[in-house]
């Protein structure tokens, strides 16, 4: 392995496994970009990001851009290369698009932790995008950056499992340690000159727009396999819920169930005593549910202490 000279741009938590990975492997970091403090909580205080208060705490060196694309900034980030003789950059979930004066700067190129296997699941959403589609594997990727969005050469990929019981939570903390061995690997093979970065293909392009929060809504008319998955993807964020008597319920857990002998009932209707909601085919169980401003509760507990009986249509 080659000790290499690296910049690192991130920004969420899923970036850490990689940065904590590059310093643990002996590679020096010239700089770490990452997203400028943002409003967050209650008081909406300016928070740094995951990555900042990790690089400060250790001492790195922090760079704040709000774009790239600005002559000041790109002469900034040409003089790393130039004066320290950087080598590459490491980027991961960095939310900001590095221009062509940007990408085409270090020798070994800018290299990105994509969480799909692509090219299913361009963009900025393909963890949860992947379990919303039910998808039975998704992926990592170590990509080279180019101009377009994740069109990049592939330089290393590794598949993982999506099972029936995969949530995004537990599949990001999976990616993102997998994603951390596979920039160490592909950071070393192309020092090396035992790795080439390989078109990616042209057929089975996918794209996985960024979640918004509407997303998280509820609609009985669905069947209730895609709302059980609906559940896996989008917890915590933007959360998965319904409305009934001017009341926002979260859904944190569910199970979907096919339909006994005839119909199930008009979707939205109640059906046992276990939180069963009949859906556009099936029957969603909810295991674990939570009201604004109360603890998660089973399924039987909540019906015991909310005014909900068998028949009852939910919005």
């Amino acid at each position: 392995m080659t000790d290499l000279r690296l910049v690192f741009m991130g920004t969420p938590e899923f970036s850490l496994p990689v940065l904590e990975a590059l310093i643990g492997a002996g590679h020096e970091i010239a700089a770490v970009y990452t997203a400028p403090p943002r409003p967050a909580g209650r008081g909406q205080m300016e928070k740094p990001s995951a990555v900042h208060a990790f690089a400060a705490a250790r001492g790195l060196r922090v760079l704040m851009p709000e774009t790239l694309v600005s002559a000041e900034e790109q002469a900034a980030f040409q003089a790393l290369f130039k004066a320290g003789g950087a080598d590459g950059v490491a980027v991961v979930a960095y939310g900001l698009i590095l221009p062509k004066a940007v990408v085409e700067v270090p020798r070994l190129g800018c290299l990105n932790v994509h969480a799909s296997l692509l090219p299913r699941w361009r963009g900025a959403a393909p963890i949860q995008r992947a379990i919303l589609a039910g998808d039975g594997e998704t992926g990592v990727t170590i990509m080279k950056i180019e101009e377009g969005l994740d069109t990049g050469p592939i330089i290393l990929a590794e598949p993982v499992s999506i099972t029936a019981e995969t949530t995004a939570e537990a599949l990001h903390d999976e990616l993102a340690g997998l994603g951390a061995r596979l920039m160490l690997e592909a950071f070393d093979g192309l020092a090396a000159g035992t790795l080439t970065p390989v078109p990616q293909a042209e057929d089975g392009v996918t794209y996985a727009p960024k979640l918004t929060r509407g997303e998280g809504r509820l609609d009985w008319t669905r069947p209730a396999a895609e709302l059980e998955r609906q559940v896996r993807a989008l917890n915590p964020w933007p959360g998965v819920w319904f409305e009934h008597a001017g009341d926002r319920i979260k859904v944190l857990s569910a199970e979907a169930a096919k339909d006994g002998p005839g119909p199930a009932g008009e979707p939205g209707a109640l059906i046992g005593k276990a939180l069963g909601v009949a859906c556009g085919s099936g029957v969603l169980k909810l295991k674990k549910v939570q009201r604004e401003g109360k603890k998660p509760q089973d399924g039987a507990a909540f019906l015991r202490g909310y005014e909900m009986t068998a028949g009852t249509v939910l919005n």
